[in-house]
């Protein structure tokens, strides 16, 4: 086996370029590939922290917009709404951005683009800029969330299939925890200072670090690069959309509870800013820390069961939500949240790992084998995860936007809680239909007919 080439590609325009690439070998994986695939996942780790907490700036910041800037609770819930909305979007463009620049060379522009909103929102945060200007400033934010689909889809190439579900939950995770650390961060800076212009000035100079670090650290894979046919492919399987709206009852569930977790205490129990950022950042960090679990337990149980009881568990903690709302009693509502918070997490480790096994699993379906498979199922995974994690964003702006019309209906969170509830009881139906529900008993001639062909259960996915 040839060991991976860094030296730069005659055809790539300058930059780290690794040619030959098996993580399916053991003896490469052991000698080579392995050193090479942990120091990408650490600065694609770093990276994409960086840009999920940018993304989610606004969710800190509109804690501290007090009177004085005459925004209402509705007016923060559509910030935060739209900067989840392009964060949404731009993970289309960002997951293709991996093909046709390469993995190191798209991390270090996309790390570099993160000044724009925290640059733009450092020059305006002050009361008495217009709303419409604070409007186009979360938007600008959304920027962030692009960076987890160009990582995912990157890492994922990096790593042997028994490796995926703890590589991309690592990475995910790492990234994911971007959310309480920002909470955390505002929570210090915003605290002492009385405004949130400080926290700004502090991640200015960590977007310039962590481009720096990706430039002089990371790699690119040449077989990733022009690959525009396997999104195209990915755009065409039926598995791609059912995972992503899989992903929407998970990620959805992560991303929008973290925008709207502060507001909602602050809207609904009555906490001052300060109250409400002392426990918003509790539920992101464990629901962060336990998303390479949750792909752990996917590698060794499959990630389609593991999936499937995750949303009973989120059912039921969601259930427990709503009697807290109802009775207004603060201490179940908060630890039925964080709870909520933490299957999440759960259930997003979980949820990828199953992604490289279906298209492994399509691989073999279609005759192929060996490294020809494997080789096809990264390559049609590595594609879907972007538009797959575009789409679960998405439903983080559908649960803010739940939230804005659930109190100015009628005051509370309740409505939206018994929607989410709902929509969690579809999920667990589509998990269990598609991925774990026995087919029904062959007839013998149709048996005999296939016997020769692999067996494919999507329960070990």
């Amino acid at each position: 086996m040839t060991a991976p080439s860094t030296a730069p590609a005659s055809s790539s325009g300058g930059g780290r370029w690794i040619e030959n690439w098996d993580p399916e070998d053991e003896t490469f994986w052991q000698e080579t590939g392995e050193r090479v695939a942990r120091r990408n996942l650490l600065f694609s780790v770093l990276c994409e922290h960086i840009g999920f907490s940018v993304w989610t700036l606004w969710s800190v910041m509109v804690l501290f917009m007090g009177p004085e800037y005459g925004l209402t609770p509705a007016d923060k819930f559509v910030l935060v709404s739209m900067a989840t909305l392009v964060g949404a979007v731009v993970r289309v463009p960002y997951t293709f951005a991996v093909a046709v620049f390469g993995g190191r060379n798209w991390t270090i522009v996309s790390a570099g683009l993160l000044l724009v909103p925290t640059v733009a929102a450092f020059l305006v945060m002050e009361p008495g800029t217009s709303y419409t200007t604070f409007l186009v400033c979360a938007m600008l934010a959304g920027v962030g969330g692009g960076n987890f689909a160009s990582s995912m889809t990157n890492i994922n190439a990096f790593f042997p299939l028994r490796k995926k579900g703890w590589a991309l939950g690592l990475n995910a995770g790492g990234g994911n925890i971007g959310v309480p650390v920002v909470q955390l961060v505002g929570l210090a800076v915003i605290g002492a200072s009385g405004g949130p212009r400080l926290l700004l000035g502090i991640y200015i100079p960590l977007i310039v670090v962590a481009a720096v670090l990706a430039a002089l650290y990371m790699d690119n894979i040449a077989s990733l690069r022009n690959d525009s046919g396997a999104a195209k492919e990915a755009v065409r399987a039926g598995h791609t959309w059912i995972m992503s709206f899989l992903y929407i009852g998970t990620f959805g569930s992560f991303i929008g509870y973290s925008f709207a977790f502060g507001l909602v205490l602050q809207t609904q129990f009555g906490r001052t800013p300060l109250q409400a950022a002392y426990v918003t950042f509790i539920g992101p960090l464990l629901g962060s820390l336990i998303r390479p679990v949750g792909g752990a337990l996917a590698d060794r149980y499959g990630g389609a069961r593991i999936t499937l009881w995750n949303y009973v568990g989120m059912a039921a903690a969601t259930a427990v939500v709503v009697l807290a709302s109802m009775r207004e009693s603060l201490p179940l509502f908060t630890t039925a949240f964080i709870a909520l918070f933490v299957l999440s997490g759960l259930g997003n480790g979980s949820t990828y790992k199953m992604i490289p096994g279906i298209f492994r699993n399509k691989a073999l379906a279609m005759g192929l084998e060996g490294e020809e498979a494997a080789a096809y199922g990264r390559r049609l995974s590595g594609a879907s995860m972007g538009l797959i994690g575009a789409v679960g964003a998405l439903g983080g702006l559908g649960i803010n936007l739940a939230f804005r019309q659930s109190f100015l209906s009628v005051g509370t969170g309740t409505g939206a809680f018994v929607a989410f509830l709902v929509f969690y009881g579809l999920c667990f139906v589509v998990t269990w239909a598609v991925y774990l529900r026995r087919p029904a008993a062959q007839a013998p001639s149709t048996r005999a007919a296939t016997e020769t062909k692999p067996q494919l259960s999507y329960a070990e996915v």
